[in-house]
């Protein structure tokens, strides 16, 4: 089997030896080159051909995320940012890139080498699968004017691979009167609050890092801390969230099945979830338990997800009652709402 082959973008030359050192460690990668910046990178790209690349964000001469702009048009290649705890990560998977990962700190050779090996070769791997060249925005469809009574109904969203997008463009579409939601997205601590503040600053609803003991209301969007599991509980006669540290469920903390779960016990027929992009099968069974409560259930279709791994398992156990394009997908949860 041809290994997919992998081009190291760095401008630290000693951390860009360990990135392809435990990049090497797994059998189905090969580093073929290693540059320090990205006219080097540019170089290398049309010499080797690379299958996927990593690329750090902050570089002299030219920063990662005008890298992409100038080279996604040309060379669609898929790209796993390597990014401090900085939102320009924000602006380079808008830019076409299909991932990121935090850089380690304040650890040990031994103990980045292992988390390259495991979290970092896990992505080039998804990102290997990934078309980027059909990764094309689409306007979201314009939403009705109906009114919802959104008093006891919560929405729940769920993503992994390719979800800062897809969130960003199914919450672009909602109105001040959307019931609370709460959102899981896979993505590290310090990241979820950058990403949510973003949000906040880009759609007409409220956006925030939840907190435990934040009360839902129309017009408020939580996203789920990095390294917490969200939960929805009740809280007199308002729903509430609980983050709280935990085990990983389904792989990850935050959990979309932690999440979908709580949601079918506490809000059962009140909710309506959608499940988005993304590799593996987190929140599919959450998914099926609300439907099997009563609640809604949306999956994204293959055709608009980055990575068709988590709705297609949901889909594959009957969790999905609609599958959609990612650009309908507000509109159905508003039309959902309508009839609820």
């Amino acid at each position: 089997m041809r290994k997919i082959k992998v081009l190291v973008v760095d401008d630290s030359v000693m951390f860009a030896d360990l990135m392809a050192k435990g990049i090497s460690y797994d059998p189905a990668l090969e580093v073929v080159g290693i540059a320090s910046n990205p006219f080097e990178a540019r170089d290398m790209i049309l010499k080797y051909r690379p299958d996927v690349m990593t690329l750090d964000i902050e570089m002299p001469k030219m920063d990662g995320v005008e890298f992409l702009q100038r080279l996604m048009p040309q060379y669609p290649i898929p790209v796993v940012m390597v990014s401090s705890l900085s939102d320009k990560v924000f602006d380079s998977l808008n830019a076409g890139a299909v991932d990121f990962i935090s850089k380690p700190v304040n650890m040990t050779k031994d103990e980045i080498l292992n988390y390259l090996k495991r979290d970092l070769c896990t992505k080039i791997k998804i990102a290997s699968t990934v078309n980027v060249s059909q990764m094309k925005r689409v306007t979201p469809k314009s939403i009705s004017s109906k009114n919802i009574d959104n008093k006891n109904l919560v929405v729940a969203l769920g993503a992994s691979t390719g979800g800062t997008e897809a969130l960003c463009d199914v919450i672009m579409g909602f109105r001040n009167d959307i019931p609370g939601t709460i959102v899981t997205q896979h993505m590290p601590a310090g990241f979820t609050k950058m990403y949510a503040d973003r949000l906040n600053n880009q759609c007409s609803v409220a956006v925030k890092e939840a907190e435990t003991g934040d009360i839902l209301r129309p017009g408020l969007v939580l996203v789920a801390p990095g390294d917490k599991h969200l939960r929805l509980v009740k809280n007199g006669d308002h729903y509430a969230v609980e983050c709280k540290v935990g085990p990983k469920v389904s792989g990850h903390c935050p959990s979309v099945d932690a999440m979908f779960s709580s949601v079918a016990k506490v809000a059962g027929n009140h909710a309506v979830a959608a499940l988005l992009t993304g590799m593996g099968k987190d929140g599919a069974d959450g998914l099926l338990e609300i439907r099997k409560a009563g609640g809604r259930t949306i999956g994204q279709d293959e055709e608009s997800c980055v990575v068709y791994g988590m709705p297609k398992a949901a889909y594959d156990i009957g969790a999905v009652e609609y599958q959609l394009p990612l650009h309908s997908i507000a509109h159905k949860i508003y039309s959902i709402l309508g009839d609820m």
